[in-house]
């Protein structure tokens, strides 16, 4: 799937550039990397900036039937059908309804689109690859596949998520969705 770029993405937070690739950063031999921090409830969590390509604020979707919970919808972008994923609900933070706070992160996943609803976006930071650290191996793995480090910022932890790996086979189609 290919989405226009003929306009300017609408953002709600700083992150105003997200559609733009940024390059990693080298300095005394150390490679950061850029992350996009958002929160689900009281934690945070963090996307690579490279993968997201806008911002946008919560705008009513499409329902599909016979869709998993996490599946809010659809939404058409520019042309582009995209359909809509809640973090909230696919982390096990349980369903809320959506407000005007709400945020739609649009990644992309090889040449497919998503939105993923979270309650927040918080900041951009560059960690070094060296302040990212391993999930540890708990009973329940599967539960968390989709983590690929966790990092300490400030008084936090932010868990980073491989947004291929989120929904398990990559990105459902809406095909596969309903």
């Amino acid at each position: 799937m290919t989405m226009p770029a003929t306009t300017t993405p609408a953002t709600t937070s700083p992150a105003t550039t997200a559609g733009e690739k940024l390059p990693q950063t080298v300095k005394a031999g150390l490679t950061s990397q850029e992350i996009l921090t958002f929160t689900i409830g009281n934690e945070y969590y963090g996307l690579d900036l490279l993968t997201v390509r806008e911002i946008r604020a919560w705008t009513e979707v499409t329902p599909l039937p016979n869709t998993p919970p996490f599946v809010r919808g659809v939404i058409n972008l520019r042309g582009a059908v995209v359909p809509i994923f809640d973090l909230r609900v696919r982390l096990g933070a349980g369903a809320a309804e959506p407000t005007s706070a709400n945020v739609v992160i649009v990644v992309e996943i090889g040449d497919q689109f998503c939105g993923l609803l979270v309650d927040t976006v918080s900041d951009i930071l560059a960690l070094a690859d060296d302040a990212l650290q391993p999930v540890p191996a708990t009973a329940t793995d599967a539960d968390h596949n989709f983590l690929s480090a966790l990092a300490t910022h400030e008084d936090r932890m932010v868990a980073l998520i491989d947004v291929a790996r989120l929904f398990n086979r990559g990105v459902p189609t809406v095909s596969e969705a309903a």
